[in-house]
């Protein structure tokens, strides 16, 4: 196990128990106060007008009843978290055996007090077995009663804990998928730019090649400082395809026209890394590099019931025909990444427009980062 996962361990068996911990004292205070509360009003309050009643003794007696009861349920509750991981079947057998023999403790501790303090009497004299019986039921009823509630707590807690774990273990391996993915698009992109570096020395064209080479040093830089994160926010995003389309500039010059109308409240939107990027450069592919006057791309983004709309529209010659059985590495890349970080709650469609060139549309919640 890596030390992210030890963190992680670590972190949500924190949380958990403070959880945990506030949980018990909440109930464990409430319950015992309003123990004393019921006691009082349903035994202790009946007997006001009994001339031989001591009410001094009935209360410190109710007193030391309700903090022997206290201390008894968080002894239950502390052996409770220590047997709660073994097999269910042990689990309980232990916890309710442990609640007789409380429960059998309590009431000798409640009979005795009630003895000594209000009769002034020996511990244990004149008991009866009718008498210990029926206190008896009341003291076994009172630990089987907070055992079945620690052990709800308990499970829950585990459950809880379990689902919290694989949560996060199904977004590690998303992300990891997201991440493998990402890289994916690194040697593809970099092929299809050494090859045109190429191209231009071929042509003698070295000053445009060694600009272009310069270009690409700074985007791998950039993608290096930034961690080559699986998910980005949408103005980082822009930022990196800033810096390819200053690469792909050098070589098209002003044949390449880019114009972006992007609304300032999706600049926080989360999406994938690099998003942008295999779209425009399927927009070159087909509306720029076949043609020898000027190309546009237009890029645009909005927030729409909540989800972030984007559009990558060119001038091309249309290409909704040419990707429909796939958009080569760039774009089904972006689909598994879109589908990977979002669970296929999303939408990409490819469609030539009315007059020339192609729309991709991509529709995506929108979350912040």
């Amino acid at each position: 196990m890596d030390e992210s996962k030890i963190e992680t361990s670590l972190e949500i068996e924190s949380q958990t128990f403070s959880k945990q911990s506030h949980q018990f004292w909440t109930l464990q205070i409430a319950w015992w106060l309003g123990y004393a509360l019921v006691v009082f009003l349903a035994i202790i309050r009946p007997q006001f007008d009994d001339p031989n009643f001591n009410l001094s003794g009935q209360i410190i007696n109710l007193i030391v009843e309700t903090m022997s009861g206290f201390f008894l349920s968080y002894l239950q509750w502390r052996l409770i978290q220590r047997i709660v991981h073994l097999p269910l079947n042990k689990t309980l057998f232990f916890s309710f055996f442990s609640a007789a023999i409380l429960g059998l403790l309590y009431n000798t501790i409640k009979m005795s007090s009630f003895k000594v303090i209000v009769h002034h009497q020996q511990w244990n004299e004149s008991w009866n077995m009718l008498e210990f019986g029926g206190w008896l039921l009341f003291s076994l009823t009172t630990m089987f009663v907070w055992t079945g509630i620690f052990f709800i707590m308990l499970y829950n807690t585990k459950l809880q804990k379990e689902h919290e774990m694989l949560l996060r273990a199904q977004t590690s391996a998303k992300d990891a998928q997201l991440q493998m993915l990402r890289y994916q698009l690194n040697p593809h992109f970099m092929f299809n730019t050494m090859n045109a570096i190429s191209t231009l020395i071929y042509k003698n064209e070295n000053d445009k090649a060694n600009e272009m080479l310069d270009k690409l040093c700074e985007f791998f830089r950039y993608s290096l400082d930034n961690n080559a994160k699986s998910k980005t926010s949408f103005k980082k995003e822009l930022e990196l395809l800033e810096l390819y389309l200053s690469i792909e500039k050098v070589r098209f010059a002003n044949r390449l026209n880019v114009q972006m109308n992007i609304n300032d409240e999706v600049l926080n939107c989360q999406v994938p890394s690099m998003l942008l990027q295999p779209l425009v450069e399927n927009s070159i592919k087909y509306a720029i590099e076949p043609r020898k006057e000027a190309g546009n791309i237009t890029i645009t983004a909005h927030k729409k019931l909540n989800r972030l709309i984007l559009y990558v529209i060119d001038n091309g010659d249309g290409q909704s025909n040419t990707v429909s059985t796939g958009f080569g590495i760039g774009m089904s890349n972006t689909k598994a990444r879109l589908d990977a970080m979002f669970n296929g709650d999303y939408e990409i469609s490819i469609s030539d427009n009315e007059q020339q060139g192609t729309t991709v549309t991509i529709s995506v919640p929108f979350e912040n980062l």
